[in-house]
């Protein structure tokens, strides 16, 4: 059975810098799109970063961009979310999620996903 094991969540100030890591397993990892979302209290969960399997082609949310930098180690069959200058309005639940074809958003399609990891910014 795959498993995303999402970590590296956390308490932390406005303009602080966190990493969160998903390790996969039982996952044929380096032919999968990796992607993080995300779901704040009360609101719908939403897309935040995607990344092919080569590592070669990123994408993301226009509410992270420039402060956030997604990135794969297939060696060791983690995906990475490096979060910088981070806002009270980042705080949510961080999810990992697996699918087979890059550049996709949308919940739906993707394949397997993780229990998620608990981001809280304060201001």
């Amino acid at each position: 059975q795959v498993q995303l094991v999402e970590s590296g969540g956390g308490l932390v100030q406005a303009g602080d810098s966190l990493r969160l890591s998903c390790a996969a397993s039982r996952l044929s990892f380096s032919t999968y799109t990796m992607g993080w979302f995300r779901q704040a209290p009360g609101k719908e969960r939403e897309f935040v970063a995607v990344i092919s399997w080569s590592g070669g082609r990123t994408y993301y949310a226009d509410s992270v961009k420039g402060r956030f930098t997604i990135s794969r180690d297939n060696a060791k069959n983690t995906v990475y979310l490096q979060m910088n200058s981070l806002k009270p309005e980042d705080t949510a639940v961080y999810y990992c999620a697996a699918d087979r074809f890059y550049g996709r958003v949308e919940i739906f399609q993707y394949e397997y996903w993780g229990q998620g990891t608990q981001v809280t910014v304060s201001s």
